[in-house]
């Protein structure tokens, strides 16, 4: 079974007690840290057949042999400037004046609202590295000792995407889970992890990632849905020439970032700061441009400890 490519009509299903990933910190050679925690859902990852795809959450049996109920609609990316909260860690009603939500795949979207789907694109979740190594070995990057290369921060095995035929067979298995946020109802996917070129330890670069983001972009954009990049601002022209609609970046306020994101997406930016100083920087010179939120680093629920959430 090892990296074979499922056979069209059937469904693989990859266990998993779902961790909604915490947000990452920006990333860049300056390694910027901080602690985060993860949080459990309930859900499952879908499977996928060839360039088709179980929607997520989809019991066992034949996959769909037509495109997700949304393919055909039109591509509509977040308005610049609309309210926005950040909601990875576990949903809640939205607060007043919020018109975009970002919630991890496993969540129902949010009514009324112009909801973004959390995918994890470039890595395998902590728990589901056992699933990845039954069914599909040499889709995980390894170094010269065959042992699989790990982003130490998270505990996730990354995907190799160095070479075309296995970027093809690792979309189509993300490819399903995209389909999974269109068949929900949600409009648009944050694709997280597109620097794992950066934790690759030198056997990855940004053109493989990149390369490998042009195929999520168009199955996100023939699922009907909108996909924004995520951090790497130093990759935001050429990822905005690739296809990316918008952009969802951690902590530009606090490292001055947001310009690159800015000029690249038309203002299509979702900020997202955890410090207060970085709060208050994006909001200085971008509050009345961007979206900006500052969230707890554990993104909490409202109505759990240590839940934190302000806007400029």
């Amino acid at each position: 079974m090892g990296g074979r490519v499922p056979s069209p009509g059937t469904d693989e299903q990859e266990p998993r007690t779902v961790i909604a990933r915490a947000p990452r910190p920006l990333r860049s050679a300056r390694r910027r840290r901080h602690r985060l925690a993860a949080l459990t859902l309930a859900g499952l990852l879908a499977a996928v057949t060839g360039c088709t795809a179980a929607a997520e959450g989809r019991g066992a049996g034949s996959a769909p042999s037509s495109p997700p109920p949304s393919a055909g609609r039109a591509v509509v990316p977040p308005e610049p400037h609309v309210g926005f909260d950040y909601q990875i860690g576990g949903p809640y009603p939205p607060p007043a004046g919020v018109g975009a939500v970002s919630r991890d795949r496993t969540a129902e979207p949010a009514r009324g609202l112009y909801n973004i789907c959390y995918v994890n694109a470039f890595q395998a979740q902590p728990d589901a590295t056992d699933w990845w190594e039954e069914n599909h070995p040499d889709l995980l990057l390894r170094d010269a000792g065959g042992a699989p290369v790990v982003d130490q921060d998270w505990d996730e095995a990354l995907f190799d995407v160095s070479v075309p035929a296995k970027r093809e067979r690792l979309a189509a298995i993300v490819g399903g889970w995209i389909d999974g946020c269109a068949a929900a109802g949600y409009q648009a996917v944050e694709a997280d992890n597109l620097d794992s070129h950066a934790r690759s330890r030198g056997l990855l670069t940004p053109e493989h990632d990149l390369a490998f983001a042009r195929l999520l972009i168009g199955r996100a954009h023939a699922a009907g849905l909108a996909i924004g990049q995520k951090n790497a601002s130093e990759l935001a022209r050429r990822g905005r020439a690739l296809g990316f609609d918008f952009a969802v970046a951690e902590e530009c306020g606090q490292y001055d970032e947001c310009g690159a994101y800015a000029t690249a997406f038309d203002h299509r930016v979702l900020v997202i700061e955890y410090r207060p100083e970085g709060l208050a920087r994006a909001c200085a010179t971008w509050g009345g441009t961007l979206s900006v939120v500052l969230r707890d680093t554990d993104v909490r629920p409202a109505g759990e400890p240590g839940y934190a959430r302000r806007t400029c």
